[in-house]
C-alpha cells in the first residue's frame, strides 16, 4: 500500500473503485472505454470537493468537458481495485485542465494517465464564459494554490 500512497501524493482528490468482471473485454483486460468512466467518476468527485456543483446550481455556470485523452500504461484485470486520482494542472481564461491517474492496487502501478480540458459554460445562456474568480478560488483551495496560468 506504500507504493499506492506515494503515487497518490501529487493528487489532492482520489477515489477508490472496484474493477468489475463485466468491465473486461474479449482480450481479457478492462476495455479502454471503462477508463473514461473512471476519469469521469474522479472528475465529479473533484468538482464536488471543490464546491463547483453547488456553485453551478446557484449561478447556472459550470463545467463542461471539451476534450479528453488517455495514455494506457498497463492493462487492468479483474479482480483489482483502482484509485482514480485527480488534479488541476493548468488554469486558463475560460478553462482548466485536469489530470487523471488510474492506479492499480494489485499491480502497485499507474495503469493510465488521462487529461481533460474543462470549459466554463453558462447553462442558462447556453454559451461559454470566462472562468469566474470564485471557481479559481475553489480550485486553489483544493490544490493548495492556483496552478500555472491561473492569475
Amino acid at each position: 500500500m506504500e507504493a499506492i500512497e506515494r503515487l497518490l501524493k501529487p493528487y489532492p482528490v482520489a477515489i477508490e473503485l472496484p474493477v468489475l468482471w463485466g468491465e473486461m473485454d474479449a482480450f481479457q483486460h478492462v476495455n479502454n472505454v471503462v477508463y473514461f468512466r473512471y476519469f469521469e467518476s474522479g472528475r465529479i468527485a473533484y468538482l464536488e470537493e471543490a464546491g463547483m456543483v453547488r456553485f453551478m446550481e446557484r449561478s447556472g455556470i459550470g463545467p463542461i468537458l471539451a476534450s479528453v485523452g488517455c495514455r494506457f500504461r498497463v492493462p487492468l484485470t479483474y479482480p483489482d481495485t483502482v484509485s482514480v486520482a485527480v488534479r488541476v494542472t493548468e488554469v486558463g481564461e475560460d478553462r482548466f485542465t485536469m489530470e487523471h491517474a488510474v492506479i492499480s492496487h494489485k499491480l502497485g502501478k499507474v495503469a493510465a494517465i488521462g487529461e481533460g480540458v474543462i470549459v466554463t459554460y453558462d447553462y442558462r445562456a447556453r454559451r461559454k464564459v470566462s472562468l469566474p474568480d470564485e471557481v479559481r478560488r475553489m480550485i486553489a483551495a483544493v490544490e493548495g494554490s492556483l496552478p500555472k496560468g491561473g492569475r
